[in-house]
This record gives C-alpha cells, sequence and structure tokens, in this order.
C-alpha cells in the first residue's frame, strides 16, 4: 500500500495536480486522511467485459493498485443493476474542485454525496470540526460514512437524504460541493447558500464550474474550472454504453471526414461539444492510428478513424436514426465561428427560473451558448 500511496503522490506532482493556492490540499490527502482510508474492502474495476469485484483479504495487491491508479482514475465503490453508483473520485478532480471551493477555516460547508466519506474528510480538515454538514442519497453509504468520519474525530454531520434538496437546518452555507453530476444546479442550493458563497459541482459529467451567489440572492454566476468525468445523481438514466448500442437492422453508411480526428481530443472542443449536443459522447484516441468513437447512449453511434497513411484522410461510419457526424460536423464549425474559446473561456449562470452557459465577447457582454438539439431524441428513447 505504501508503494502505491507514493507512486500515485509523485504522479500528481509530476502531473501539477496540487494546487498552489491551496497548500493545505496536499498533506490532507496524503498524510491526515489518506485516499485507501475511505475505501471499502471490496472495490470494483473493469476487466474488458464487465465490472469485476476485487477483495482486499484475497487480493490486496490488484485492491491497492484499484485504490491508487492514475491520479485521472476514479475507483468504483458501488455497483448498482450493473452500473457504477458510487466511487472515490479522482485524486486530480477532488484537489482541483477543492482548489476551487477557496475554502477557509470555519467556513460552513455543505456538501451533497458523501459517498464513504473521504471528500467530506478533507472539506473537515481545512473547515474544521462541526463546519461541515454531508447529505449522502444511499442510507447504507451515509452510516458507512458517518462511521469512518466519527472514527477519525472530525465532527462531520452526516444525513441520508436527497442532495437536490441541500440540508435546510444548516442553513445559510458558506460554501456547498457536490460529488456528483447535475444538468441543472438546484435553485436550492443557491436558496442555502450565503450572498457572497461559493458553489462548485459537476456539470454534465464533463467539467465543474463554481458559481458565486450574487449579493441578492437572486442569481449565482462563475467559470467552468476543469473537466472530469462524474457520475449523474442517483435515479437520472445513464443511458448504454457503446458496445450496448443495438446494431441489428441498422444501415451502416460511410463518408469523409472534414477535419483532423485528432481535434476531437481536444478539451476545450469537447466542452463546446457537450454544451452543443448535450448527449453526444466523444471518446478517441490519438496514440496509435488516430480514432474517435462517439454514440448518443441510445441508439445512434458512429467511428471517426483515418484510412492509409499518417496525415490521411478521415472517414466517418455511421447507424442509427441520427446522424451523429453530421452533428459534430455542425457544432465544431460553431465553435470555430465563436474563435475557439477555451474551456475556460466558459460560464454559467444560474436564476431562479433558468441556467445559461455564456462565453465573453470580449467586450464585456456574453453571449449564451444554447444546445443545438434538444437531448434524448424520442425516437432514441424508444429504441
Amino acid at each position: 500500500m505504501d508503494t502505491e500511496a507514493r507512486r500515485w503522490a509523485d504522479h500528481m506532482e509530476a502531473s501539477g495536480c496540487w494546487p498552489d493556492s491551496s497548500m493545505w490540499i496536499r498533506p490532507a490527502m496524503l498524510e491526515r486522511a489518506p485516499r485507501h482510508e475511505y475505501a471499502p474492502d471490496l472495490v470494483w474495476v473493469w476487466n474488458g467485459d464487465q465490472w469485476a469485484a476485487v477483495e482486499r483479504t484475497t487480493e490486496p495487491d490488484q485492491w491497492a493498485a484499484a485504490i491508487y491508479g492514475s491520479p485521472y482514475d476514479s475507483t468504483i465503490t458501488q455497483i448498482t443493476d450493473s452500473l457504477p453508483s458510487s466511487s472515490l473520485s479522482c485524486g486530480s478532480v477532488v484537489a482541483d474542485m477543492l482548489d476551487s471551493l477557496r475554502l477557509a477555516p470555519g467556513d460552513r460547508v455543505l456538501e451533497l454525496g458523501a459517498g464513504l466519506g473521504w471528500n467530506a474528510a478533507l472539506l473537515a480538515l481545512q473547515a474544521g470540526p462541526g463546519h461541515v454538514t454531508s447529505v449522502e442519497v444511499d442510507a447504507t453509504l451515509a452510516a458507512e460514512a458517518r462511521k469512518r468520519l466519527d472514527a477519525a474525530g472530525l465532527g462531520v454531520d452526516v444525513h441520508a437524504g436527497d442532495g437536490a434538496a441541500g440540508w435546510l437546518a444548516g442553513a445559510p452555507y458558506d460554501r456547498i460541493i457536490a460529488t456528483y453530476a447535475v444538468e441543472t444546479v438546484p435553485w436550492t442550493w443557491v436558496e442555502q447558500t450565503r450572498p457572497g458563497g461559493r458553489i462548485v459541482t459537476p456539470w454534465g459529467r464533463l467539467g465543474h464550474v463554481a458559481l458565486t451567489v450574487a449579493d441578492d440572492g437572486q442569481s449565482a454566476s462563475g467559470w467552468v474550472q476543469g473537466l472530469g468525468m462524474f457520475m449523474p445523481s442517483r435515479g437520472v438514466d445513464q443511458g448504454r454504453e457503446w458496445d450496448q448500442i443495438p446494431r441489428n437492422g441498422q444501415v451502416e453508411t460511410e463518408s469523409p471526414f472534414p477535419r483532423a480526428v485528432e481535434g476531437l481530443a481536444d478539451s476545450s472542443l469537447l466542452f463546446a461539444l457537450r454544451v452543443l449536443l448535450p448527449d453526444i459522447r466523444i471518446t478517441s484516441r490519438t496514440d496509435r492510428s488516430p480514432m474517435a468513437w462517439v454514440h448518443d447512449g441510445y441508439s445512434s453511434w458512429a467511428t471517426i478513424s483515418v484510412t492509409g497513411p499518417e496525415g490521411g484522410a478521415a472517414v466517418a461510419s455511421q447507424g442509427g436514426p441520427r446522424r451523429l457526424v453530421d452533428e459534430i460536423a455542425v457544432g465544431w464549425e460553431r465553435w470555430v465561428h465563436a474563435g475557439s474559446p477555451s474551456l475556460y473561456d466558459f460560464g454559467m449562470t444560474r436564476t431562479p427560473d433558468a441556467q445559461y452557459l455564456w462565453v465573453e465577447d470580449g467586450e464585456g457582454g456574453r453571449q449564451r451558448w444554447e444546445p443545438l438539439q434538444s437531448s434524448h431524441h424520442q425516437s432514441d428513447q424508444a429504441a
């Protein structure tokens, strides 16, 4: 365990994952509340076909490797209906989100999504005993997190409940942080944060935002802070994985793709496409022959690859009710036409009635970015 933990810490260092502006995070994550102390004896790893259990007592080396993989890997700690439903988030994102929270000693913090308590422990080490409240929808996980946090003497108040409702009894909070992704930031969270307070939450399973509540409490705005994949809140339809998309009876078409496949690894382009095409999922590789896999989680899919020698033309194959490659091409052009804004040029505003993303236009104005189409077409859902 010590060897794996040291290797993980060194990788975090080499990758620049320890934030200079929040020096408390590194010792908290490595020494005061190490990751493995909040991991269950049974974790899950993907073996290429399914999620396979790894038991600490019988496979200690494999278990340690699953806990301390890459700084960019999460550790799956619970499977529900054959899908991951709880995890220890990847260390790089945990550190980045804690840094984005701008947490100070004495701040009152509400955490949504306790899991097994690791993030709550880190919050309490900075905010102080009695200053952190955590809500977890799974009563079994909540009880386990409470047990671990009580044993550590961290004074975290853990409740079983729906995170979307916040926890009114402790409001107002100086800081709110969620450990699961939301499509729309619950207005309840804004109402339970003091004016000038800060909300950090994953959005749409591809990034996280930090919002500051306005002085009048009637809005919250802020910037996208970084990328990262997150589980959605419980009950949200996660759709199908790439290899689960039905192909029987589908007509596959092939056509040239007008841009370089490698571009689909650009984090700023990926985020822009996430805003414009919310339900399209894209993964890619650039280490060998460049290739991208695209699907909508239901019934449409595509691959984009390079044929022939290096630098050759890209070809797209696609099937299903939607033409996903055509939609991506339109979204890509929209991003280029807007000046190819960076991931960090995007911001979000939440009001009582609406939520929208925007990019500053260079003159102090904000240009809204709206989806090019509605998510989860009815025809796809029925397939």
